[in-house]
């Protein structure tokens, strides 16, 4: 099956060598999302508040880019330096997504790029 690289302006910009996603037939696989504001890619708060927001906009706009939507994500990943953030994480995350909800996973880690308080990947499956 051929990869195709998901690359849109409404997320940041990678910041290493990767793409913002890869499409391989109806499987999308999201590349980590920390909250950089896609304009200006520096963070856009120090808040976890904000910052987990914003990482979930940033998801929306890759998944929006490889022509899916949060209701076709079946897998999230989600990194925090501070578990204690992770009360945070499901409020965000409730208000974003329908039930049935993906499949998640949190990991506690010791540190993030540019030392943010989350981070963000994910699966999306979609037709063709």
């Amino acid at each position: 099956m051929a990869r195709q690289p998901i690359v849109t302006e409404n997320a940041p910009s990678a910041i290493g060598a990767y793409s913002q996603a890869v499409k391989c037939g109806p499987t999308v696989y999201i590349s980590g999302q920390i909250p950089l504001d896609p304009k200006t890619m520096e963070v856009v708060s120090d808040d976890p508040r904000a910052q987990v927001e914003q990482v979930f906009k940033n998801l929306q706009a890759v998944c929006e880019a490889a022509g899916g939507s949060f209701s076709d994500v079946v897998k999230l990943t989600v990194y925090l330096p501070d578990l204690a953030h992770f009360p945070i994480v499901n409020e965000v995350m409730a208000a974003h997504f329908d039930e049935p909800y993906p499949a998640r996973a949190a990991i506690g880690v010791a540190s993030l790029p540019k030392n943010v308080a989350v981070e963000v990947e994910g699966v999306m499956h979609i037709e063709s």
